[in-house]
């Protein structure tokens, strides 16, 4: 049997290979397309399991309420910046200052999750509980490995609207649920 892994442990080791990534988009030119597909991929991904897994118990087990609605609008900003770079050529003049918004933002969000709704699942949340969902982390992160900007489900987009607090969000159709989580 393998050993439980801890949910705050799994989302900062993403954090550091997103950031190695960053790095080599950066530094690397000729790796671009190839390094913005593997930080996309895994940025999505790790998002979904984020919405799906970690925030709703960071809201409703260790009171991070506030936090998480932040977090789940820096998922959307983000998500909306690598909608734009997908659509770019990497060789435009533009797509420098984009990758450098899209950098800086998640940057951002990594320094805030990793100072605020981290800690406190880690002081409020017993071990086995964050073993717990740190299998559901994995397991949904597996499943949305793969996804590409802007394809979330009604599903994913409901959650993401929970999260961020939204009423009503059973009635609401898929277009509704995309214009309550977008950023303006």
């Amino acid at each position: 049997m393998s050993e439980p892994r801890d949910v705050v442990d799994l989302i900062e080791k993403d954090h550091r290979e997103i950031e190695r990534l960053f790095e080599l988009l950066r530094s690397d030119p000729g790796q671009r397309d190839l390094a913005l597909a593997e930080v996309t991929s895994l940025l999505i991904a790790h998002s979904r399991a984020e919405e799906s897994e970690v925030y709703p118990v960071a809201r409703d087990e260790a009171g991070e309420t506030e936090e998480v609605a932040h977090s789940q609008e820096e998922h959307a900003e983000a998500e909306a910046i690598l909608e734009r770079l997908a659509a770019m050529d990497s060789r435009a003049p533009e797509y420098d200052s984009v990758l450098r918004e899209l950098i800086d933002s998640v940057g951002h969000h990594v320094e805030e999750e990793e100072n605020t709704v981290l800690p406190g699942m880690r002081e409020r949340l017993s071990d086995e509980r964050r073993a717990e969902l740190g299998e559901a982390f994995l397991s949904a992160r597996a499943e949305h490995l793969g996804e590409k900007p802007g394809e979330a489900t009604r599903d994913d987009l409901a959650q993401q609207a929970r999260n961020l607090g939204e009423d009503g969000v059973g009635s609401m159709t898929k277009d509704e649920l995309k214009d309550a989580v977008r950023p303006d």
